[in-house]
């Protein structure tokens, strides 16, 4: 299969870039929606508050990644966009990321590639959630992903949804 995953990210090159302050806001919800947002460093969370006053995280994009795309066709943000890190943000409006993947239709393919393999991905950790067990949990991801780097068994527990301690405890019986 051809990769065409970076095309779609040109739309972004002449973009003027915010910076963001970890915990801030980038765009709340029920805000206009008004622009898409490429993240160029750190991460941002899309969070939505729960009337139980906890707050749900929908997605956190890192540098690369695309946010507030799914909201391109709707009036409204459905959540809040928050910087989980420092952050850098390039912004398009709305018409003028529409008008260039109308332009461009490569643009158009790279967009849909990139979030099939998104769609793949979250379907692979709904399955991982399922499972009962953390060891289960942890062998069907290491069996998608393979062995991480150094330093990112953290981020595996929470993508296996588990705590630290219980992954590092899983970790130490299989040594």
């Amino acid at each position: 299969m051809i990769s065409i995953m970076s095309e779609w990210r040109y739309i972004f090159d002449s973009a003027p870039v915010r910076a963001l302050e970890q915990g801030e806001t980038l765009f709340r919800r029920e805000d206009r929606v008004s622009r898409v947002y490429l993240v160029r460093k750190g991460a941002v969370a899309l969070e939505r508050a729960m009337t139980d006053g906890t707050s749900l995280t929908l997605h956190i994009a890192t540098a690369g990644g695309a946010l507030a795309e799914a909201s391109l066709f709707a009036e409204t943000y459905h959540c809040d966009a928050v910087a989980r890190t420092t952050a850098e943000v390039a912004a398009v409006r709305r018409k003028d990321f529409l008008n260039a993947l109308r332009d461009k239709p490569d643009a158009t393919l790279s967009l849909i590639e990139t979030h099939a393999r998104e769609v793949q991905a979250q379907r692979a950790r709904i399955e991982i959630l399922r499972l009962r067990r953390v060891s289960d949990r942890l062998d069907a991801w290491l069996e998608l992903r393979g062995e991480p780097e150094k330093g990112e068994w953290i981020r595996v527990a929470d993508q296996i949804g588990v705590s630290p301690p219980a992954l590092y405890r899983e970790l130490a019986r299989r040594r």
